[in-house]
C-alpha cells in the first residue's frame, strides 16, 4: 500500500461493531486510522487505510504489526478502547515515541492489586483488599476481611469472575465461580483478590486527562442485577450530574495514583454512608455504549477526544447537549433456546426519543442468564434513548420493557 499523505492514526482492536463500532465510525470521522486487529477488516472496510493482522493481546505481535505500518505510513498515534489491548498499544505508542500513558501507569490499572497498592498509598478510599492464590489463603484473608466480602480476578474485566459472598459457608463455591472466571484473565496480573464489601450506588466516572491534568466530564449511575454477581444491567448518563463535585475529587485522586497522565478513563466507584469509594479503573473508554450515553447527553465525543490526546492535542471538552441518555441491556427470563423477541415500538419519527434498538442474538439462538450464560450468551440486546431527565429516561426505558416480548424454551 502506497504512502499516505496524513499520518495515520493505529487502532489496536476494539472493532466489535455492536458495542465499540461507534468508536471506530467517530474516530475515522476525523482520522485516517490504521487498524491491528485479530481478522483483517470487514465491516469497518471502508473506514480503514491499512491494516495488519495480530493477535492484539500480544505485545510483541502488536509492536511489530505497528512497525510494519510504520514503515509505509506517518503515524500520528495509538489507541485502544479493549481492556485487554491496553498494555500492547501502550508498549507501541512507546516504541514509536508517540504520546500515551507509560506501560507501567497501564499495567497499574490492569493489576487490581497493584492499584490498590497504589490507592493506599496515595489515601484513596478503597476496599481492604488481599491477593491469593488457593482457596486455603482465601480463607485466611476472609478471617481478616469479615463478612461480606467479594472474590474478583486481579485482571479480568467485564465481571467476570467477580462475586460477592456474605458467610464462610459461602465461600468454598464462590471460590470455584471467581478461579474459573480467573482462568481467561490477563497476563498482567494473576490471582485472586479477597476485598471487604462496599454498599451503595454503583456508579463510574467518564475522565478525560491530558499532560498529567484530569477533569471528569460525567457520572454515569448503574444498575446491577443478578446478585451475588455483579452484572451491570443498564446505564444513565446525565449532563450536569449533581454528583460531579463529589465524586470529582477522588476520581481525580485515583488516576494520578496510578500514574496516568493521559487518555480517557472509566473510573468505577461505590457512593456507601462514608463517601466515594474506588472500585476499578480502566484506562479507556467504559463499556456497554457508555461513550454513546456521554455523547448524547452532553456532547462530548469521548472516542475523538481520547484520539485527539493520543496524538499530543489538547481535547475540546466544551459540552453541546444537556439531557439524559440512558441504556437497558436485555437478558433472558430463563436459559434455553429464544423463540420469541419482539418490540412493539421501534426507532422512527414519533418516537425520537427511542435512539437506537440493537438485537444480540436471533430467534433459535441458545441463551442464558448470568452465571450460566457469558458475556456472549447472556445478553439478548439493548435500548438507548434520550430524555430531559434522568426520571424520563427510566420512565421510557420501562415502557420499552413493557413493549418486550422475550419466550424461551427449555
Amino acid at each position: 500500500m502506497s504512502r499516505t499523505s496524513s499520518p495515520l492514526l493505529i487502532v489496536v482492536g476494539g472493532t466489535d461493531p455492536l458495542y465499540r463500532g461507534y468508536c471506530v465510525e467517530q474516530v475515522a470521522a476525523a482520522y485516517p486510522i490504521a487498524l491491528i486487529d485479530t481478522k483483517p477488516p470487514t465491516w469497518q472496510q471502508h473506514l480503514v487505510a491499512d491494516h495488519e493482522v495480530a493477535d492484539t493481546h500480544d505485545p510483541s505481535a502488536v509492536v511489530a504489526a505497528g512497525l510494519a505500518l510504520a514503515e509505509r505510513h506517518a503515524i500520528a498515534g495509538v489507541v485502544t478502547w479493549d481492556e485487554y489491548a491496553l498494555v500492547p498499544a501502550a508498549e507501541l505508542a512507546a516504541r514509536l515515541g508517540l504520546p500515551g500513558n507509560s506501560v507501567a501507569a497501564v499495567n497499574a490499572c490492569r493489576d487490581k492489586a497493584t492499584s490498590r497498592r497504589r490507592f493506599a498509598e496515595a489515601g484513596v478510599p478503597s476496599p481492604v483488599s488481599a491477593r491469593v492464590e488457593t482457596l486455603a489463603q482465601a480463607k485466611v484473608a476472609a478471617s481478616r476481611t469479615g463478612f461480606p466480602l467479594v472474590l474478583k480476578p486481579s485482571s479480568h474485566a467485564g465481571s467476570v469472575g467477580v462475586i460477592r459472598v456474605d458467610s464462610p459457608e459461602e465461600l468454598a463455591g464462590a471460590w470455584e465461580f471467581a478461579a474459573a472466571g480467573a482462568g481467561g484473565q490477563g497476563p498482567e496480573g494473576s490471582g485472586i483478590l479477597v476485598e471487604s464489601f462496599m454498599g451503595g450506588e454503583e456508579i463510574s466516572a467518564e475522565c478525560v486527562t491530558f499532560r498529567g491534568v484530569t477533569t471528569v466530564v460525567a457520572i454515569t449511575r448503574k444498575e446491577v442485577g443478578f446478585a451475588p454477581y455483579f452484572e451491570e444491567t443498564g446505564h444513565v448518563v446525565t449532563a450536569g450530574d449533581p454528583l460531579l463535585p463529589v465524586v470529582a475529587p477522588v476520581a481525580r485522586q485515583a488516576v494520578q495514583a496510578l500514574g496516568v497522565t493521559d487518555g480517557v478513563t472509566h473510573v468505577e466507584m461505590k457512593l456507601p454512608a462514608s463517601g466515594p469509594g474506588l472500585v476499578e479503573v480502566n484506562a479507556r473508554i467504559g463499556g456497554d455504549r457508555i461513550g454513546t450515553l456521554v455523547h448524547l447527553a452532553t456532547g462530548l465525543d469521548l472516542p475523538r477526544i481520547a484520539t485527539d490526546i493520543a496524538c499530543g492535542k489538547a481535547p475540546d471538552l466544551t459540552p453541546t447537549a444537556h439531557r439524559s441518555a440512558a441504556i437497558t441491556i436485555l437478558y433472558p427470563p430463563a436459559p434455553g433456546i429464544l423463540t420469541a423477541r419482539r418490540l412493539a415500538i421501534e426507532p422512527a419519527p414519533q418516537h425520537p426519543w427511542l435512539h437506537q434498538v440493537v438485537w444480540l442474538h436471533e430467534v433459535g439462538d441458545r441463551v442464558a442468564p448470568p452465571p450460566e450464560g457469558s458475556v456472549d450468551t447472556a445478553r439478548i440486546g439493548f435500548f438507548i434513548v434520550t430524555a430531559d431527565s434522568p426520571a424520563t429516561a427510566r420512565q421510557r426505558l420501562a415502557v420499552l420493557t413493557g413493549a418486550l416480548t422475550l419466550t424461551v424454551a427449555p
